[in-house]
């Protein structure tokens, strides 16, 4: 019968090194000048405080923020449209966001691609769309891991996880815990789904509806596929803009990002046990991609704001003198914004109006 090979078994080394080839440009264009070159090491290297004519800021109690998590089944859409480059920005995505809510600065990001079976093409899509997610976020791309799993994933399969590292002063640090009655929650756009709640849009879409992934939908101006796979936004920007813009701390008392679990949930996430936070649904415009979907799948209105965002990604907690100016900066960056709801004496809950 001859010798057994790897190949025999589904791993193509030599296929394996050729996607490796096309990796480094896409990380390198995300380097900043802390990362320390280790080509060809088993880690990757950061410097944390760095004196030069781009960072001349050090810190004296640094807090080490870190996040994880990953795309969910919003990667089968991507299957079916065929499209691969966009799923890597919201990894990027969803782990920056969370780490954002901590007030800190991302640092860098690590990334996980479990396939069936070698296909560079694929490979190098993925990254690509991770690249140009951690370039947005200003972090740095410092390495990841590719496995092949024959058997455990079919061959055009493939799952996502990312890994986000960022920093923040000690004293700078939002943790929620000063959230006062009468602040105010700015709630900032979201693209869409953003990257939860896809397992009941696809048994809405694809089951229910027998909707295909290139049929055009009127009510929206887009095919199935584009309104699915609008990337998350990535908020930090906005957040550093927002941080950066006062001089005195504490300015911001919450942030919080809304996710799988929508308004309520994450927001309350953060309350301190004697803050209410209570939210006015009439004040912020829903996308038509929300009720679209809720009424081909005869949704629960209950079911439509725990599963998903609902059109608010991002929301930020804040005394009402500073409000307007967070709106201006984040209307400045191309983002609306809604004064959504007040922070109120109570027992730690979220809530309706």
């Amino acid at each position: 019968m001859g010798p057994v090979t790897y190949k025999d078994s589904g791993v193509d080394l030599e296929l394996y090194e050729q996607a490796m080839g096309r990796l480094p440009r896409l990380m390198h264009r995300t380097f900043s000048p802390r990362v320390v070159h280790n080509d060809g090491g088993f880690a990757g290297l950061f410097q944390l405080d760095f004196e030069g004519p781009l960072f001349s800021r050090r810190y004296d109690k640094p807090v080490l923020v870190s996040g994880t998590d990953g795309v969910g089944t919003k990667l089968k859409v991507a299957q079916l449209a065929g499209k691969h480059d966009t799923v890597g920005i919201d990894l990027v995505a969803m782990c920056v966001n969370d780490v954002l809510c901590c007030g800190a600065e991302p640092l860098f990001f690590l990334d996980y691609v479990a396939m069936g079976k070698d296909n560079p093409g694929l490979l190098e899509q993925i990254v690509e769309g991770i690249s140009r997610g951690c370039v947005s976020a200003d972090c740095s791309l410092l390495g990841g891991e590719t496995a092949i799993m024959p058997d455990l994933y079919r061959d055009d399969d493939y799952d996502l996880a990312g890994f986000c590292v960022g920093v923040v002063e000690k004293k700078n640090l939002i943790s929620g815990q000063h959230i006062a009655p009468d602040d105010v929650v700015i709630g900032i756009q979201s693209s869409g789904f953003h990257s939860n709640g896809f397992s009941l849009v696809r048994k809405v879409l694809f089951e229910r509806a027998r909707l295909s992934i290139n049929d055009q939908i009127n009510e929206l101006g887009t095919t199935v596929g584009e309104a699915l796979l609008k990337p998350t936004i990535i908020y930090a920007n906005l957040t550093r803009k927002v941080l950066g813009h006062y001089k005195v701390k504490n300015v911001v008392h919450g942030i919080a990002h809304i996710t799988g679990g929508g308004l309520l949930e994450n927001t309350e996430r953060i309350l301190p046990p004697h803050i209410d936070l209570v939210f006015d649904r009439h004040q912020w415009n829903i996308p038509p991609v929300f009720p679209w979907l809720q009424k081909l799948g005869d949704i629960d209105a209950d079911e439509m704001d725990h599963v998903f965002n609902m059109g608010l990604g991002l929301v930020f907690i804040v005394s009402p003198f500073y409000s307007s100016t967070i709106c201006e900066i984040a209307s400045s960056l191309g983002l609306t914004s809604f004064i959504i709801g007040r922070a109120q004496a109570g027992s730690g809950r979220s809530r309706w109006q």
